[in-house]
């Protein structure tokens, strides 16, 4: 049953990135070019509701109970992707010294933390999704059958990089 959970989550990730994006040019070497996902105002209507749906299908597959959007938690998130691009380095700490939970404390969110997933990247949301269930640390934080709710935020730099949060809440 397990293995079968896992297999099935292995095709719902690979599905869902297959959908986002166009497929990639290859470069003279055989490898794909690097490409770098702007995101569009368009883009950042959807992205959220985009992230949570890819999120709770594989949840479901899983077994685990669906996640809601939280204004508080996006909030938090919001912060702490503007943070590490102002650090230039991907981690859980802010400037300040600021934790997970202290962000939580200072947006008010009532309940729990439940945990934080970062990413520095050029890629779009299915592609850092992808790469956060390919990693065990990651995908447990996202898997976790006490989150019921959720928070997704990005800062994109001029250049293209952009750094990721994603918190979990209970």
């Amino acid at each position: 049953m397990l293995r079968r959970n896992v297999v099935m989550m292995g095709a719902a990730v690979a599905g869902l990135a297959a959908c986002a994006r166009p497929a990639a040019r290859i470069g003279a070497d055989g490898l794909p070019e690097a490409t770098i996902f702007r995101i569009t105002d368009a883009d950042a209507q959807v992205i959220p509701y985009r992230m949570q749906e890819s999120i709770n299908t594989l949840r479901r597959a899983a077994g685990a109970g669906s996640l809601q959007l939280d204004a508080q938690l996006t909030a938090s998130a919001a912060t702490h992707s503007r943070d590490m691009a102002v650090q230039n380095r991907p981690w859980h700490f802010g400037s300040d010294g600021s934790s997970p939970v202290d962000r939580l404390r200072r947006v008010g969110y009532p309940g729990q933390l439940v945990g934080e997933t970062i990413s520095e990247s050029f890629e779009d949301d299915i592609s850092t999704l992808a790469a956060w269930m390919d990693a065990r640390a990651t995908r447990e934080v996202i898997m976790d059958p006490s989150a019921t709710r959720m928070g997704i935020a990005w800062f994109q730099e001029q250049g293209g990089k952009i750094w990721w949060t994603l918190v979990l809440g209970r």
